[in-house]
Parts: structure tokens; C-alpha cells; sequence
């Protein structure tokens, strides 16, 4: 990077933060005066809305209609340091995102309360970088930075909402004490200036606050269970991304057996980010006794012939909507008879729970099918002792199971976890629903309750599910599910 350079003329460019040791502490007044001039207008006018907008703006609508007369604040999420003046890479909060559409970094949403009803919506933003004072190339988060932002005229016309400086939201805020909820956690210096605008400063009224605050997450949450059609064709754009991540892997997995999983790993971040895109989570690429460990994403041991390659990775849309998929392969490319008979135990509780899912079932009918299908398996095999109900009942197959057979997919790869339990885990599934359906068996290398052999093998398969107005529709399908069409899948796509 090049250094930051301050002018000599006093200027006003608050942004602005001088780098201690950067070679040329200053810049001349005439470079200064040269900088403000000769630029052109780049203002681009007769803009489209997104795609999105129309979907954005009923869902505004709802949530204004879930808390009248109260003031809704929900923040896109700053920028965090990792070191010196160097950043992570930034992901808008989810609910923002949801209501917006922009994806962009220090923004917040405002919904303030008519006198007649409903909300004026008002999206403060970070404008263009001044030209006059020196901003856009002075401070650290200037255009010429960190590239060109819409103006507040083009937002608007992109997103269908009204805009405004984000500069001037600590004085909206704070003109009045209108009853706030925030999506706290996001925006520090926002939740800190909510809770000084509130009215009441005692602890119990700190309390219920903080408790208001969580409902208005919750709520959105809730909003957020059924997706419309816009966003089913965001997560199946993810998914196929996804399947073609998954076949470029099996296609370098001779070039991965001469380096480590991370070959696999960057394997299937090249097919994210030459599309576009990025992956949703953290990749999990664990070959032999790493498959046993859940969310191994250290990726740093061997491939090994005759392991098996635990892969669960997605692809996340640049619209923020994330796949989730896992598949189980040899790497040898044919599975030993113990791996295969591992790995058609969960093909069949992956089965059974796929079946499960259909409109109106309990969300939760998909895992007891899956986890009942795994306890008969595991006490004909002689790893556990019946009888079945009494398995289940003290979920003794989790030893060997430990997770949940599934979860809502969306934005967020474990999708409205805060919702309510009576209309998620407890509700029952409606045509939009996503979610996946990941059963799996997992032998520690250390469990001496297992035979030897078994020891150090972990299997999972997941796929994603859309619950439709007649059934299912498995979004993932287009990659082998069953033992033998993985192998018939390895041995097309791998070179010999």
C-alpha cells in the first residue's frame, strides 16, 4: 500500500489518519489545490432498481406493521481492524442485508413512526468523498482508497428507498425519545446511542430494553422462515455453484494427495471466486480421523489414499445467500467394505429424513426419522444394545452421531437461529422453507467402544431441501448421493 500524505493547507477531511512512519509527512498546498480540480462527473442518473427492491420493500412493510409506533433501528455493521489500518473482509449483517438489499458497510436502516400510522423509512448511508476538503484521497477510507460509492441519489434509485448522510443519524436519533428498538451487536456506537435516548436509565428498565432489543431480532428471524422466489433462486444459484465447487475437487484430488486438505479447500474457494462469489462458512475439508471432528477447519492434515475426504462447503452468493452441501468420497476412489457399509447406514438415514420433509410436517420429523433409521442400524450392528425406543428415548446414538440431522438455510448457513421455537424447531415446515438434511456417523480414533477398525472414521452426507406446495425438491441433487453413484462419480471426473 502507499502512504498516507497530509497537505500543509489546514483541510477538513475527518476521516483522515495520519500513518506515524509514512515516508512523506506532508504534501504541498499546490498538489492540494491541483487535487480538487479536473475530475468529471461520474453522477450515474436514470437508474433501475435492484431485482430485489420490490421484495425488500414488502418485507419493510411487514415489519412495520409488526411494531407500530415504534422507532426501528437496524445497522449494516462497521468495518473491523486486523491489524494497523488493514481490515477483515466485511459481510453486512443479515437482517440489514434482508431489509435493504446494499451489502455495503457502516449504514443503518431507520423505520420512525407516523402520527397517522405505518413508518417513514429513511436508509443513512456513507455519501461520496468529498472532493473539496481532500477526503476522497486523503483519508483511509476515501474513493480513491477503497473504490467508488453510489451517491445518496443513486442508492436510493437502486434500493427504492429514501437515503441520507449517515453522519447526520446521531442527531435523527437523538431529536427524540420516541419508544427504539435496535438489532444490537452490530454497530456499537448506534446501540450506545439508542440507550442514551432512551427515557428511563434504571436497571429494570435497562432490562426490559435489552429485552425489546431481542424481540425485534427474533421477530425478523421469524419473517425470514419462508422464503419467497427471488430468494429460492438466490440459494439454487448458490447450490449449483456449489456442484460445480464439488466436481473441480474430485478432479484435483490427485494433485491434493501430493499436498494437504487445503489443496481441497482452495480448490473449492477458486470455483467461489471466479464466479464472483465467496463461500458461506468456514470450508470443512477432513480427510481420515479428521472426519470425526465436526467442524474441522484447520484443513491442514493429508489426503491419503484409502481414507475417505469429508467436503462440506458453499458457495455464498454476492447477494449473501449461502449453500450448504457435504459429501463423503474415497479418495482411492472405490470404498473399502467397512466405509461402505458406514457410509449406506446414513445414505438410508439421510433417506428416511429427506422423506420426512413435506408442508405442513413437524420441522422436526426429519431428524427423529433420520436418527431412528441411525439407532437400528447401530443395535443391528451390535454397537448399541436395544431395545430402539429406549435408544432414542436417552439418545444413546448420539455418541457416535453427536449433531442435529439438519437446519434452516438462507442467508446465514445455520439460517434464523434466533426464531421462535414455536414456529421453528417446534412449528411445522411451510411451502419456502430451506434447510438441510446432514445425518452422519462419526467413530472417534479413541473410543474403545467401537472395534479398531472402525476407529477414525467419519462420514456425513447433506443436502439442501426446499419444502414445495407438493413435497420437497432436494435443491442439491445434481450430486451422487448413494455409494455407488459417488464411485461411478470419482471415476469420471478423477484422473487415473
Amino acid at each position: 500500500m502507499s502512504e498516507q500524505q497530509r497537505p500543509q493547507a489546514e483541510m477538513d477531511a475527518p476521516e483522515f489518519s495520519p500513518r506515524k512512519n509514512g515516508q512523506a509527512q506532508s504534501v504541498s498546498d499546490e498538489l492540494a489545490a491541483w487535487m480538487r480540480t479536473g475530475w468529471a462527473d461520474t453522477e450515474m442518473r436514470d437508474l433501475e432498481p435492484i431485482e430485489q427492491a420490490g421484495h425488500t420493500a414488502r418485507r419493510r412493510t411487514a415489519l412495520s406493521e409488526a411494531f407500530p409506533g415504534e422507532r426501528l433501528v437496524i445497522p449494516s455493521g462497521r468495518l473491523l481492524t486486523r491489524s494497523n489500518d488493514t481490515e477483515y473482509p466485511f459481510r453486512a449483517a443479515t437482517n440489514y442485508a434482508y431489509l435493504t438489499g446494499d451489502t455495503t458497510d457502516g449504514n443503518c436502516l431507520v423505520l420512525t413512526p407516523r402520527a397517522g400510522g405505518g413508518h417513514d423509512v429513511v436508509l443513512y448511508l456513507k455519501p461520496r468523498s468529498n472532493r473539496d476538503n481532500g477526503e476522497f484521497w486523503l483519508g483511509g477510507y476515501g474513493e480513491l482508497w477503497t473504490g467508488r460509492r453510489n451517491s445518496l441519489e443513486e442508492a436510493s434509485a437502486l434500493l427504492g428507498v429514501p437515503t441520507a448522510d449517515v453522519r447526520t443519524l446521531p442527531a435523527a436519533l437523538r431529536a427524540d425519545t420516541v419508544a427504539t428498538r435496535v438489532v444490537r451487536g452490530h454497530d456499537a456506537e448506534i446501540d450506545a446511542i439508542v440507550d442514551e435516548v432512551r427515557a428511563d436509565v434504571d436497571e429494570q428498565a435497562r432490562a426490559k430494553s435489552a429485552r425489546l432489543d431481542e424481540e425485534l431480532g427474533v421477530r425478523l428471524a421469524d419473517h425470514r422462515l419462508v422464503k419467497d422466489e427471488w430468494e429460492v433462486a438466490q440459494l439454487q444459484k448458490a447450490v449449483d455453484a456449489t456442484v460445480r465447487g464439488f466436481n473441480d475437487v474430485v478432479a484435483a484430488l490427485p494433485q491434493a494427495k501430493d499436498t494437504s486438505e487445503r489443496y481441497v479447500e482452495g480448490t473449492f474457494f477458486l470455483r467461489a471466486r471466479v464466479e464472483g462469489n465467496d463461500v458461506g462458512y468456514g470450508t470443512i475439508a477432513a480427510s481420515g480421523a479428521n472426519a470425526t471432528t465436526l467442524h474441522w477447519t484447520r484443513n491442514d492434515g493429508p489426503v491419503r489414499e484409502g481414507d475417505l475426504l469429508l467436503l462440506d462447503a458453499g458457495v455464498e452468493t454476492t447477494t449473501l445467500y449461502t449453500a450448504d452441501v457435504t459429501r463423503t468420497m474415497p479418495v482411492s476412489g472405490t470404498f473399502t467394505e467397512l466405509q461402505r457399509k458406514v457410509y449406506d447406514i446414513v445414505y438410508k438415514a439421510q433417506e428416511a429424513g429427506i422423506a420426512a420433509v413435506a408442508p405442513g410436517a413437524p420441522f422436526i420429523a426429519f431428524h427423529e426419522a433420520s436418527q431412528r433409521v441411525l439407532a437400528e442400524e447401530l443395535i443391528a450392528w451390535g454397537l448399541l444394545e436395544g431395545p430402539l425406543d429406549r435408544v432414542l428415548e436417552l439418545g444413546l446414538q448420539r455418541r457416535y452421531s453427536l449433531h442435529g440431522t439438519g437446519h434452516m438455510l438462507g442467508m446465514d448457513v445455520h439460517d434464523c437461529a434466533v426464531s421462535r421455537q414455536e414456529v421453528h424447531l417446534y412449528g411445522d415446515l411451510k411451502p419456502g422453507m430451506v434447510l438441510t438434511v446432514e445425518p452422519g456417523l462419526y467413530f472417534q480414533p479413541d473410543d474403545l467402544t467401537v472395534p479398531e477398525e472402525l476407529r477414525g472414521i467419519g462420514v456425513r452426507i447433506e443436502d439442501d431441501v426446499l419444502v414445495t406446495e407438493e413435497g420437497r425438491t432436494v435443491m442439491s441433487a445434481a450430486l451422487p448421493r448413494s455409494s455407488a453413484e459417488v464411485e461411478a462419480w470419482l471415476a469420471e471426473r478423477m484422473p487415473r
